[in-house]
């Protein structure tokens, strides 16, 4: 990218950074001024930055305009759209309507590929033809001035609850991320790591699991964490003489963690929050034991591969001093902890809080990892902060948008209800057939589409079963999150193996075998928490919770023992039978 280039896209990712602070301290702002806006800042970096060749960038560009005219439209008539309650007058808005629908499935298109488009492309068809269906899953059929005014003027469909998370939430956690990913917060990350597991057996692959797990907490993306952290351990992995296989399973399974691991998980939680009407504080108390849980079992897996294979520690002379490591794990821990503190114990919203420690975090961008003040740094890392806003930021907005289309065809139709009668005449009304229902299906739909996305349209329709057969909002929520997860290392789709294999050298197929070995925590632990509610009850018990959470780890360490370890047969199938009935047969 040329220099004018560079400050072009530094300036546009610097709008978007204070457009989206900016709405936490201007009061109350229409949402049909404020979610447009969202997608018009997030139109350039999909269709023109990430073109490839003239003609990507040719239509890119006249999207951009047509996209861009249609957003702005509904932000500079929100007023007199509000009162039209979602139905379209003139063939100008139905123009805009159409435009606005075929701009953010292309969107979606050019983000994360053709199946997430391809879904809500069909949602809409069944929207406007659902009535020549026969049988129960017709409809008696909508206007079409309804139907597409509801989808695109209205604070429904694109514009509905989804978005407004994108807005007013996950984009200000991505400027957080940004910020910290720009400054010395990731070498941090990794020379906490380093000091905390590097010395260990098999302390290159526990090094960069605990890296992971907290890179992951604020980027939120397995695949970023694979390429970013996965850079540092990968060789290090290979150079002491790690199976290539294993090293990318460890990277691969430790870098998914980070979408379920507080305070972003992959903006999972937002989407929650909004979902379940559940505090935020709530989940993140809810799903930490799980998330802690889960990087155990990858720990424990580490030690039983030890016993097959010599998994040497980092030698000392590329483990950090200490000074270096209580220097460089400030630059992250003071915004976490003013983070925290503002949530916590000041008690403000999310948003506010993060706002606070994002600008800790700037200031600290001025300082290298000696404390020394370094403007010349500064300037770049705030430009990469810029560019990695602007562009995280479209990638989730055009996810989100994408998903919007599709709730908002499942509420206007009615037909999440009816997949929902399906599910519950499937399972026989019984809760654990419907689980694997619904776990098959986040499984499949997961393998094409974005976690979050995959996360939105199951909850949508398996959600409402899950819980009319008794289970309580969260319970079902992070059971359908969690399994949305599950193609990150599942083949035949999994996206961080293959970016883990690629950097490795190794087969796909070798890495994901050893993959799924590793997290099986990934598998288990949701069901767990059905067996075992007191397991996400931390806010409400946690004297409770953490019984559960020991007693959980330990049958965890068991199962993983069984299946990874070099152990006589006999003594393994008692290991893993043991650590299956400890978890689904005595929920104490």
């Amino acid at each position: 990218m040329s220099v004018p280039g560079r400050f072009l896209w530094g300036a546009l990712g610097a709008a978007s950074i204070i457009f989206h602070l900016g709405l936490i301290f201007s009061g109350l702002v229409p949402n049909l001024l404020s979610r447009p806006l969202h997608m018009l800042l997030a139109l350039p970096w999909i269709f023109i930055l990430a073109s490839d060749g003239k003609i990507q960038r040719g239509t890119g560009i006249i999207l951009t305009v047509l996209g861009g005219s249609a957003t702005l439209f509904i932000a500079l008539n929100e007023n007199a759209l509000s009162d039209q309650y979602g139905f379209l007058t003139g063939n100008l808005q139905l123009a805009v309507a159409i435009t606005l629908i075929l701009v953010t499935l292309e969107m979606a298109r050019r983000a994360v590929g053709w199946p997430l488009p391809i879904v809500a492309a069909l949602a809409v068809l069944y929207g406007l033809l659902g009535q020549y269906l026969p049988g129960e899953f017709g409809h008696p059929g909508i206007p079409i001035e309804s139907f597409l005014g509801n989808l695109t003027i209205a604070e429904g469909g694109l514009w509905g609850k989804l978005t407004g998370v994108s807005v007013s939430i996950v984009a200000v956690f991505v400027i957080m991320g940004a910020v910290l990913n720009a400054g010395e917060a990731g070498q941090g990350f990794m020379n906490l790591a380093t000091a905390a597991a590097g010395r260990l057996k098999g302390g290159a692959a526990k090094v960069s699991t605990l890296s992971s797990a907290l890179f992951g907490s604020i980027s939120g993306s397995a695949s970023a964490n694979v390429a970013s952290t996965g850079a540092i351990t990968l060789p290090a992995m290979t150079r002491l003489g790690y199976p290539k296989a294993l090293a990318g399973a460890v990277e691969a399974v430790a870098s998914s963690g980070g979408q379920i691991m507080p305070p972003l998980m992959g903006a999972g939680a937002f989407v929650m929050v909004e979902l379940t009407g559940i505090p935020y504080t709530s989940i993140m108390a809810a799903a930490l034991l799980p998330a802690i849980l889960y990087f155990m079992t990858v720990w424990f897996g580490i030690n039983a591969f030890a016993r097959r294979h010599q998994l040497k520690g980092l030698p000392k002379d590329q483990q950090p001093s200490r000074k270096d490591v209580m220097i460089t794990s400030a630059f992250f821990a003071v915004p976490f902890c003013i983070l925290l503190e503002r949530m916590f114990i000041g008690g403000f919203t999310p948003q506010f809080a993060a706002s606070v420690a994002i600008l800790a975090a700037f200031i600290l961008l001025f300082l290298d990892g000696k404390l020394r003040f370094d403007l010349k740094k500064a300037a770049l890392r705030i430009e990469q902060t810029c560019l990695n806003t602007g562009r995280q930021v479209a990638m989730i907005a055009s996810i989100i948008l994408c998903a919007s289309l599709i709730i908002g065809v499942l509420g206007a139709t009615g037909l999440g209800v009816k997949i929902t009668s399906l599910i519950l005449s499937g399972s026989g009304e019984m809760l654990w057939p419907a689980l694997l229902l619904t776990a098959g299906a986040c499984l499949i739909l997961g393998m094409e589409v974005p976690t979050t996305a995959a996360y939105v349209i199951c909850i949508s329709v398996a959600g409402p079963a899950l819980q009319q057969l008794g289970l309580q909002p969260l319970q079902a929520h992070l059971f359908v999150f969690w399994f949305a997860l599950l193609s990150t290392i599942t083949p035949p789709v999994c996206g961080a193996v293959f970016i883990a294999a690629g950097m490795v050298g190794e087969n796909w197929l070798k890495v994901s075998l050893h993959a799924m070995a590793l997290g099986l925590g990934l598998y288990i632990i949701p069901l767990a928490i059905i067996a075992n509610p007191g397991l996400i009850a931390f806010e409400a018990d946690p004297v409770y919770a953490l019984f559960q959470f020991v007693k959980i780890g330990l049958m965890l360490g068991f199962i993983s023992y069984g299946v990874i370890a070099p152990l006589k047969p006999a003594l393994r199938i008692i290991l893993t039978l043991t650590g299956f009935a400890g978890i689904f047969l005595l929920p104490l």
